[in-house]
């Protein structure tokens, strides 16, 4: 289906049919995906069950909801998201995760960066991140704002088994794992908060938007 791209204000607006049930919103960037999401969260259109933000698009599941009546709607939303600027962040929410900073592939991290393991966790503490978005596994955030120095690539044989709490980077993210699973980032340390609890409304801890500042603390 050939995509709308133009809004009530005249400027351009991209959403495309993804599948029978979504629509795709073009934002632009990962701020106005935030705001998106932020609004669709508290103006949530009828039909809507699942919102997923992205790096430069939010998309949008509704089945059974009419997807020409959804559309407009998010054409007004995107329009408010755009003009909120950036006066009014997606979320203030600030996490702290406590890290033990025992990881695996600490060593290997400080080997890679030119560091010593000290000075990876000051740079892996130094400064808050942003969470961008959740993929890979339900709950998984990927945060942004990882000190550039320890943009170090992703093991070249993933592991078959990650534990729960995992605090892990590669390239130019960093993440904690909210349940077991396989994965190729390097390992920092672990942390007991649980990111994920399919109980909790909502069930990700980490949600788009939110700061997430690491502490290091000892093991108890």
């Amino acid at each position: 289906m050939t995509p709308s791209r133009t809004g009530t204000s005249g400027r351009e607006v991209v959403i495309r049919q993804a599948g029978d049930h979504a629509l795709l919103v073009e934002t632009g960037s990962l701020e106005v995906s935030h705001r998106l999401d932020a609004l669709l969260r508290t103006r949530r259109p009828a039909g809507v069950v699942e919102i997923v933000p992205g790096p430069a698009t939010v998309l949008v599941t509704a089945p059974g909801a009419d997807l020409s009546r959804l559309r407009s709607r998010l054409s007004l939303l995107l329009a408010t998201a755009r003009d909120t600027g950036d006066a009014a962040p997606a979320s203030g929410r600030t996490v702290t995760v406590p890290v033990v900073y025992d990881g695996a592939d600490l060593d290997d991290v400080a080997a890679l960066s030119g560091l010593s393991a000290r000075e990876v966790v000051e740079r892996h503490t130094g400064r808050d991140l942003v969470v961008g978005w959740l993929g890979f596994a339900p709950g998984f955030a990927y945060l942004i704002g990882l000190d550039p120095v320890l943009h170090v690539p992703r093991l070249s044989t993933p592991r078959t088994a990650v534990p729960a709490g995992a605090v892990a980077i590669a390239g130019p993210y960093s993440a904690v794992y909210p349940s077991a699973s396989p994965g190729g980032w390097r390992l920092l340390g672990r942390s007991l908060l649980a990111v994920w609890d399919v109980a909790a409304d909502p069930p990700a801890v980490l949600t788009p938007g939110t700061r997430v500042r690491f502490q290091a603390v000892t093991d108890s």
